[in-house]
């Protein structure tokens, strides 16, 4: 699946070829290049550039001096490539931008992380990804040193307040869902679902929109019977305090879908 995103994704910038170089670099020009972090991130996707130099091809030499997930400091060198400019050139812009985002996502992440370090509780990532990028995305999140939750609809039984609705309660939704055989997860809204879902052997409930007051009293009421997740608002400002309520997990979409692209460059020198 990776090497289908990056094959749309030079196909999409590439098309049926790079006029610029074409007309200003002779195809028997080489040249290398390097990455370079221009600001302090957390790396991700840099495994990408191996693949995106293969499918092009007219690289001789590629180094990867930066690992996945490792502290990049500013003007540290990421990576080095040496080739025939024009494939350094039609490449470049693909390349940085699967590493800009995707870093962006790790570095986002790893705030997240350090946030709640020393509480016990685990930052999870969401479904909240770019259409067709979710497992990039996902892959950065974890690098970034968060958790990830589940991929998709698939693998994992989520059931929210729709589907109890559309279940007929909290009760019926659980009971109907064991025959997947998978991991039960429920979102109750109120205390009367939360004593349901309870009744009913619910080992894992989703706390959706409490503050982080309400949240503890409804973790006391739970008293270990269940894992527990908050989710719902849950931002790098206040993941602390929701994090000290003594909920097992929380989850935040802002990791991906609000994660800003850090600063990388590309410097290419005549060889």
């Amino acid at each position: 699946m990776t090497i289908e995103v990056v094959r749309r994704a030079l196909e999409e910038d590439i098309g049926p070829g790079d006029v610029t170089s074409e007309a200003c670099v002779p195809a028997a020009q080489h040249a290398a290049g390097k990455f370079l972090a221009r600001q302090p991130l957390v790396l991700a996707g840099v495994g990408l550039l191996r693949l995106i130099y293969q499918e092009r091809g007219g690289v001789d030499e590629l180094h990867l001096l930066k690992r996945e997930g490792e502290w990049c400091a500013a003007d540290e060198t990421i990576a080095t490539v040496r080739g025939q400019a024009r494939t350094l050139l039609e490449c470049e812009r693909v390349a940085l931008n699967f590493l800009q985002r995707l870093s962006g996502v790790a570095t986002h992440a790893r705030r997240f992380a350090d946030a709640v370090a020393g509480t016990g509780c685990k930052v999870l990532d969401t479904r909240k990804t770019t259409p067709g990028l979710r497992l990039l995305e996902k892959a950065a999140a974890l690098a970034g040193g968060v958790t990830n939750h589940r991929l998709g609809l698939f693998d994992a039984i989520l059931i929210k307040n729709n589907h109890i609705a559309a279940a007929g309660g909290v009760r019926a939704a659980i009971e109907r869902a064991r025959a997947k055989h998978l991991e039960i997860q429920v979102e109750v809204r109120t205390r009367q679902e939360l004593r349901e879902a309870l009744e009913a052997g619910a080992g894992h409930l989703l706390l959706d929109n409490l503050t982080p007051a309400e949240a503890r009293a409804w973790i006391a009421e739970i008293a270990g019977r269940a894992k527990v997740e908050l989710s719902g608002g849950i931002t790098l400002e206040n993941v602390r305090a929701y994090a000290e309520t003594g909920a097992d997990f929380v989850s935040s979409g802002a990791i991906t879908h609000s994660a800003e692209a850090v600063d990388i460059s590309f410097r290419l020198e005549l060889i």
